[in-house]
């Protein structure tokens, strides 16, 4: 594994620096991001540094007993495993990661060629209302504040500026969703959240 790294030239050696960097800040690198200048899907840069690497990035992780898994099919590459501590969500943003899983899964039960998913700020409410999980309407800072959190961990894109979003702003729901409820009931989970009494979230990235 040395060898490797080492046979690297200088630029290279900085590249599988800053993949390995991104999985643990991150967890997710998305083959392509939405830039909103172009209003286009870019190519991520950072995807493609990261596969060129990927069998040394593996054995950097499998020492601290971390898997990093290929998805090439909705082209994402991520961490998993024990030792992976996600940052504790508040109750509100594990609320939109459920609703918009269920939705990307409506979505993409429909014939696409997209990987992407896109909603509103106002359908992810709605859905949220339909299993009982808003008991009051947050306040436009939390909203703000959780939006911002899920774009962080490339989750969602916002397509309108944070500062002025409102019940018609549109949201592209990245495939990073997928793997982060991999496997689960999430329709059921959303029905056991709406018949228990409030609390903090337990959701993690």
């Amino acid at each position: 594994m040395i060898d490797y790294y080492e046979g690297l030239s200088s630029e290279e050696q900085r590249g599988v620096s800053e993949s390995i960097q991104q999985l643990c800040r991150q967890t997710f690198v998305l083959e392509r991001h939405y830039d909103r200048k172009t209003k286009r899907y870019q190519v991520n840069r950072d995807y493609y540094q990261c596969g060129r690497h990927l069998e040394f990035i593996r054995a950097y992780f499998a020492v601290m007993e971390i898997e990093v898994v290929e998805n090439s099919q909705i082209g994402v590459i991520y961490i998993r495993g024990e030792q992976v501590v996600g940052e504790k969500l508040s109750k509100l943003a594990t609320f939109y990661i459920l609703a918009l899983k269920l939705i990307y899964d409506e979505q993409m039960s429909t014939v696409s060629t997209s990987v992407n998913a896109v909603t509103s700020l106002g359908e992810l409410h709605e859905k949220l209302g339909t299993y009982r999980l808003l008991k009051k309407q947050p306040s436009v800072t939390e909203i703000r504040r959780t939006l911002a959190l899920l774009k962080r961990y490339q989750v969602i894109e916002p397509l309108d500026v944070l500062e002025e979003m409102d019940g018609k702003s549109r949201l592209v729901i990245y495939p990073t969703i997928h793997v982060i409820l991999l496997g689960d009931d999430v329709q059921a989970l959303m029905e056991t959240y709406g018949e228990e009494d409030e609390r903090d979230g337990e959701a993690e990235i």
